[in-house]
């Protein structure tokens, strides 16, 4: 099996035509006609995935984020993005990044984590195509809850359902928690789409401090991180690609990537 073969199946389920404008997805480095020896699959693109990529001799890493997202004008090793390539090309790996391809995607990142939460009645938040009726790709996702919660309780929930310990939320509105809104990784961009559609609170992650006033006290804007938004897409690509390729060597990565620490 050569590499295109993954490209090829990795296309067929989460297609580029997915992926957002600005995005750089796909077959980042290598040669898309060289023998796949094996696939790494990981969120992101680090050097310690390339190390445990080279230690599984896998010669094709499979991420979420794009290692490359802008482009590098020198590559002599001065930053991580620099170092990762180097290493990379120079024991021959390949890497192909998905992101925004499953941020859209129906049973995508957001979908996942709807999952988690057991929401019914939902659709899509932000649709790409808004020319259909019924669209089934896009941005996040908004629901229900199968009951209605207090605040406090709701919290709770979302810690324990998406395995955070660490939760910045607005201003608590003493309402009652049911419509849910979603969108997984820098979501600030639909704050305004979430309160539209009478959600009452909006989960997502990177709010900066005056978005926070954003909620105006009438929904909850709950951050929960951007790694731990994200934390079940590895797993995601993992399942289809071993669904797939159930004889193939398919490596989930243990690797913790979130360069985040609390104290």
């Amino acid at each position: 099996m050569i590499i295109q073969n993954l490209i090829d199946l990795l296309e067929d389920w989460a297609p580029s035509a997915y992926a957002e404008d600005f995005d750089n997805v796909g077959l980042l480095l290598g040669d898309s006609k060289e023998e796949c020896s094996g696939v790494i699959v990981s969120l992101d693109c680090t050097e310690n995935i390339i190390e445990e990529a080279i230690k599984n001799e896998c010669n094709l890493v499979v991420c979420f984020h794009p290692i490359i997202f802008s482009g590098l004008k020198k590559i002599n090793g001065e930053n991580y993005v620099e170092r990762v390539v180097i290493k990379a090309i120079e024991n021959k790996i390949s890497v192909l990044a998905l992101h925004t391809r499953l941020d859209n995607h129906p049973t995508g990142v957001n979908y996942t984590l709807e999952k988690k939460l057991g929401l019914i009645k939902s659709r899509v938040l932000i649709p790409k195509d808004s020319s259909h009726k019924k669209p089934k790709i896009g941005m996040g996702r908004i629901g229900e809850l199968t009951s209605t919660m207090q605040e406090i309780d709701f919290l709770d929930f979302v810690k324990s359902k998406l395995n955070t310990d660490l939760i910045r939320h607005s201003k608590l509105t003493s309402k009652k928690i049911k419509k849910i809104a979603i969108l997984g990784g820098s979501g600030s961009f639909a704050i305004e789409n979430a309160k539209e559609q009478g959600a009452d609170a909006f989960i997502t992650s990177d709010l900066k401090y005056h978005q926070f006033f954003q909620s105006e006290n009438n929904f909850l804007l709950v951050d929960i991180g951007h790694y731990e938004s994200e934390q079940f897409t590895k797993n995601l690509i993992y399942d289809y690609l071993t669904e797939k390729l159930p004889n193939f060597a398919i490596i989930l990565s243990n690797i913790k990537t979130n360069p985040v620490n609390y104290f």
